[in-house]
């Protein structure tokens, strides 16, 4: 099953995906069991991130030849940071590239968990059980401001930065996919989802021995290649098995 949430008149709604029409529902199908209250057709849904996290938790170096190229330790144990939801973007808006922003500005194509359940001191089938579904990631990066700052705060946080959807697939193998980084239909990156060091189970394990995990929360995966985004560039990341993300992208001062 697909889960969207979609912008309908103003207003914010969940929707059930389907191959032609969206069907709209009364509420969450992570927490609830919602009914359905109207259809749209796809082709004119205005996407918006299929879920907006309690808590944003994103892994860093996390495939082994995104760490060889970076030059970085290979991780010991599974390990999170956080980013911001006003970052988040749906599918078909677009990636707004700051005024400010010089060098390089990047793409890195991730598989994201979406939690469905509350969870604290969780076994590793406690955890399986705990994905209600998968969706995919751009984490776009701003990298003359990640070396600058003392922290990611917009570097990685800036509004936009993070696209996220078109929807949640909730019957897929998710480490059984792969990943393609495509801009303007050209293919710059290919890579087997599930060849990371630590998987999503592996973090979810570590993160409820301390912290408690809700309904709705999001766990970005991390990628195994970044490339370079330019301002009139259309980006798309698909995961086979859950869908395709496409962005266009835009530099601040085009915009009205």
């Amino acid at each position: 099953m697909r889960y969207t949430r979609v912008s309908v008149e103003g207003r914010a709604l969940w929707g059930r995906v389907g191959e032609s029409r969206i069907e709209l529902l009364s509420g969450s199908p992570i927490t609830d069991t919602p009914e359905t209250i109207g259809v749209i057709p796809r082709s004119t849904a205005v996407w918006l991130p299929p879920v907006v996290p309690p808590v944003f938790y994103a892994v860093g170096f996390n495939y082994p030849r995104h760490i060889a190229h970076a030059g970085a330790a290979t991780p010991e144990r599974p390990e999170v940071g956080y980013r911001a939801n006003n970052a988040l973007t749906g599918h078909g808006s677009p990636i707004v590239k700051p005024a400010e922003v010089e060098g390089r500005f990047e793409a890195e194509p991730e598989l994201v968990a979406v939690i469905g359940r509350t969870l604290r001191h969780a076994t590793q089938e406690e955890a399986r059980e705990s994905v209600f579904g998968w969706t995919i990631g751009n984490d776009v990066s701003a990298r003359t401001w990640q070396h600058q700052d003392r922290t990611f705060w917009r570097s990685k946080n800036s509004d936009t930065f993070k696209p996220m959807g078109p929807w949640i697939e909730t019957d897929v193998d998710a480490l059984a996919q792969t990943t393609t980084l495509r801009v303007n239909g050209e293919e710059r990156a290919e890579f087997p989802t599930g060849d990371m060091v630590f998987d999503p189970f592996d973090h979810i394990v570590e993160i409820t021995r301390h912290i408690t995990l809700h309904p709705g929360d999001v766990l970005w995966m991390g990628a195994e290649a970044t490339c370079q985004l330019e301002p009139g560039d259309t980006v798309e990341v698909e995961i086979s098995g859950i869908g395709v993300l496409s962005n266009p992208v835009e530099h601040e001062g085009n915009r009205a």
